[in-house]
């Protein structure tokens, strides 16, 4: 199952309670107070965990506490600390406070985290209101409850490039061919519902990460079929593969089906349609493929490779073209 988005509660754990006591014993002609610091409560950390790739494992539990701080004791003994809740979520997990709908942290690395629930202070105990003169406080604190809040996590799948086109392009077929990733595969509309990602091999010792991304159609930057779904996919993309199929089984036209999905993309965000984009004609093993991918040659001016993932044709080409549009971009 796929999930790239959930909502939760976390709530840091208590601070622990200060301590009254007296210091009484035997022998000792002075005592005084001795009552110890309640310890702090732990926090509630996100981390980006590489290896994780999707926020699947967080929607069965919508609650996440951390530990509490024990109370202090008598001779001036502190408290435990609570221990801190990690939460690890994918890499490109963005962190929203659900109520007030800011930004709290966009965590696009492994390795990043963010504290969404500090835990409380502990309380102070009453040896540590002692005074010259206040010899003998009872002042003691409670211990100060841990940050609470429902946050909203949204997944992007970040991929160096990612596999774009109206349903049914060849997308998953490529995919599987490309890498060792296994997308379903079927001849209906949107047989892929979700993202997924396979690592290609570039050279003996460099890869790149392509994603598979949901099928788009018009209307989509308002939310028309999976819409939203697929675009916010797209942004994390640094390349983007515009498959274009040669004869669509509705009867369309080639270059009209592209310029549908570049029109959704500029729609959406302009920033998607600035992206570098190698446009390829998919099922080139078709009759008539080649006459379309010349005709798209022409219409837009610049190259169109033509691959077929069933025979092979092209494919060392397509990945040389995204591996050299990445090199050409800046560093990350």
């Amino acid at each position: 199952m796929f999930v790239d988005r959930v909502e939760i509660f976390v709530k840091g754990g208590d601070g622990g309670r200060g301590c009254c006591s007296f210091r009484r014993e035997k022998y000792v002609p002075k005592g005084g107070p001795d009552g110890g610091d309640g310890g702090d409560g732990g926090s509630v950390i996100l981390r980006a965990t590489a290896g994780a790739d999707n926020l699947a494992p967080l929607v069965n539990r919508r609650h996440w506490r951390a530990g509490s701080g024990e109370r202090g004791g008598t001779a001036n003994c502190t408290g435990r600390n609570g221990a801190d809740l990690i939460v690890a979520v994918p890499p490109g997990t963005i962190v929203y406070d659900r109520e007030r709908g800011h930004v709290l942290r966009d965590l696009a690395r492994a390795g990043e985290e963010v504290v969404v629930g500090k835990g409380g202070r502990g309380g102070r105990g009453n040896k540590s209101f002692a005074s010259p003169t206040n010899r003998t406080p009872r002042e003691f604190q409670p211990g100060v409850p841990g940050e609470e809040r429902w946050l909203i996590l949204e997944l992007k799948v970040i991929a160096d490039a990612g596999l774009v086109g109206l349903p049914n392009a060849g997308k998953s077929t490529l995919l599987s061919r490309l890498s060792q990733a296994h997308p379903e595969i079927s001849d209906y509309p949107f047989t892929t519902k979700h993202p997924n990602l396979g690592i290609v091999q570039v050279g003996p010792e460099r890869t790149l990460v392509l994603a598979d991304l949901p099928g788009l159609i018009e209307g989509a930057h308002s939310g028309v079929g999976l819409g939203h779904e697929f675009l916010r996919h797209v942004e994390r993309t640094r390349v983007l593969v515009h498959l274009v199929e040669p004869l669509p089984t509705d009867g369309g036209d080639p270059l009209a089906n592209y310029r549908t999905v570049r029109r959704e993309l500029e729609l959406y965000r302009a920033a998607l349609a600035a992206k570098p984009e190698v446009v390829a004609v998919s099922k080139s093993e078709l009759t008539g493929a080649d006459e379309v991918r010349a005709r798209l040659e022409r219409e837009l001016g610049r190259e169109v490779l033509g691959i077929s993932a069933v025979t092979g044709q092209g494919l060392a080409q397509l990945v040389a073209r995204i591996a050299a549009s990445l090199r050409e971009l800046p560093p990350e």
